[in-house]
């Protein structure tokens, strides 16, 4: 046969594009020819082809080939088409039966001794094409069990070119050769061991961060564990601003303990976010705990939010169902702060080019913390060094509009030298997270069969409607508003944060009580800000 086709994919931003590999042989001067609107590294996957199939000791005679990446309208990029072009010519010069692998999905980037290596991406693309009926898939061996993580399809690991020739030239279907490396793996993991599965659940978070701390350490400090408490149990974004040393940044890292577990679908998204990233374990890709991701002040805004020429997903499409924690907040770049705006008001970033527009996840709690002048001792005006110029230039780094877009802002004092060293011990992140769940539990049943999770999520009609208020109550919130000089952002994200604490209290309207604390977190940001916005 001189003409084969081989199925295969990509991912574009988090879009999966599927892809035709096409070759024809025929007689006429020696040329290896590739068309189909490629990137230089997809054009330089002729010359590995060659010389992989070359060094696996299969024949690669000199004739006219012709290898099209069908559509042409997209654009393709990455490593991962070698493998669908080797066979796919192997194919052609009649090396494969090209019914084998008919129905069959083929992935992989190939090595010069004819190695098959990990590509970033096979979750998506294993999910969507499950999608088109595509139920079975040759993967690289370390791409596999990320590939199984989708019920109900067939993986095949390969880690050279030669084992795939071997399989697509055996006689028995690829569905029970990727049986057998199913039950061979499973023989090979109860062999290594029991308990992975209480490992699993015992394994930190994705980078390892906010692991570790406990509330326990945490002395003092109780509005500001009350505050975090609310803003878990809520999807609240949350500021925490005070001195140096009074707890900040141990407090946000201990908010990690804290978070509900995930359910197998928020698990799915967030691990297909971090596949396309190339960010996954090999042998345990699924991620079980929310992400916790700390940002350093000198991130840009493309790091922040993803972009590039090939845009990808950036920290806040990372921290996607988890935190997002912005240490010393006021030296972050104006810039890099004001492009959060959107994001976390929409909960996705959408980046626009010439040649499309890519959507982003962004649905994270964001936890911020900062000094309140460069000293870090305002407004102790017995400490602070800083001049009234100085303090201001410092506070005007956070706009209104971002402050507008936090929920709750709690003051951190300095810890006294009792909390350190005696008192009564503080409460474990274990028994704050029985909590934390039950009322995010409070909250899936009253929004089942709603796109909202939580109560951060509110908004038109559903605010209204689940947070109504009594006369008392009304009177109460218009005083705030013109105290306060509240904007109707701020006036909603009180309300939202009120149904959060109404819920932790086992209330089923908000009282009196629950408005006047969650004003009470509206009034710190005032106190620094308050007199130049």
């Amino acid at each position: 046969m001189s003409f084969s086709t081989v199925l295969s994919a990509a991912v574009d931003g988090l879009a999966v594009e599927f892809v035709h590999v096409e070759t024809d042989v025929s007689n006429g001067l020696p040329v290896f020819h590739m068309v189909g609107y490629l990137s230089s590294e997809v054009k330089e996957a002729g010359e590995r082809v060659r010389t992989a199939v070359k060094n696996t000791g299969l024949a690669f005679p000199p004739r006219r080939m012709v290898v099209n990446l069908s559509p042409a309208t997209v654009r393709k990029r990455g490593a991962s088409f070698d493998l669908p072009i080797a066979v796919s010519v192997l194919m052609a010069l009649g090396e494969i039966d090209p019914l084998r692998a008919e129905g069959c999905l083929i992935i992989g980037e190939l090595g010069l001794d004819g190695s098959v290596r990990k590509v970033p991406g096979v979750l998506p693309v294993v999910m969507e094409a499950k999608k088109r009926g595509i139920l079975c898939f040759i993967l690289p061996g370390d791409n596999a069990a990320e590939g199984a993580l989708v019920d109900g399809v067939s993986i095949i690991g390969v880690r050279t070119l030669m084992e795939v020739v071997g399989c697509l030239r055996d006689t028995a279907p690829l569905e029970a050769i990727a049986g057998r490396q199913r039950e061979e793996k499973e023989r090979r993991g109860r062999k290594a061991g029991s308990g992975s599965q209480e490992a699993d659940n015992q394994s930190p978070a994705p980078d390892g961060q906010g692991a570790e701390a406990d509330f326990s350490q945490v002395r003092g400090q109780e509005n500001v564990r009350r505050a975090a408490e609310i803003a878990v149990s809520g999807g609240h974004n949350l500021l925490l601003i005070g001195p140096p040393g009074s707890g900040k940044s141990l407090t946000a890292r201990c908010i990690a303990g804290i978070l509900p577990p995930l359910t197998m679908e928020e698990s799915m998204e967030i691990t297909k976010i971090y596949s396309v990233m190339g960010m996954l374990d090999e042998e345990q890709p699924l991620i079980r705990h929310r992400p916790f991701r700390e940002v350093h002040h000198t991130a840009t805004r493309a790091a922040m939010i993803g972009g590039g020429m090939v845009p990808r997903p950036g920290e806040i499409s990372l921290a996607s169902g988890g935190i997002l924690f912005l240490d010393e907040l006021a030296e972050f770049r104006k810039s890099v702060l004001e492009v959060l705006r959107q994001p976390l008001e929409n909960r996705e970033i959408q980046i626009s080019r010439t040649y499309g527009k890519y959507t982003f996840p962004a649905d994270f709690i964001l936890v911020a913390a900062m000094n309140p002048c460069p000293c870090g001792c305002y407004p102790d005006l017995d400490r602070c060094t800083c001049t009234p110029f100085q303090i201001q230039n410092y506070l005007s780094r956070i706009s209104q509009p971002f402050l507008d877009r936090i929920d709750l802002c709690a003051e951190a004092a300095k810890v006294k030298y009792g909390d350190l060293t005696g008192g009564k011990p503080s409460e474990s992140s274990a028994e704050i997270r029985r909590r934390v769940c039950a009322a995010r539990e409070v909250q899936k049943e009253r929004y089942r069969g709603s796109r909202i999770r939580t109560n951060a999520m509110l908004r038109g009609a559903m605010l209204e409607k689940y947070c109504e208020l009594g006369e008392k109550e009304k009177r109460v919130m218009e005083q705030a508003y013109e105290v306060l000089g509240l904007t109707a952002r701020a006036y909603h994200r009180i309300l939202r944060t009120a149904r959060t604490i109404a819920d932790m209290d086992g209330e089923e309207k908000i009282r009196e009580e629950h408005l006047c604390e969650a004003v009470g977190y509206r009034t710190v940001d005032r106190k620094y800000w308050g007199g130049r916005l």
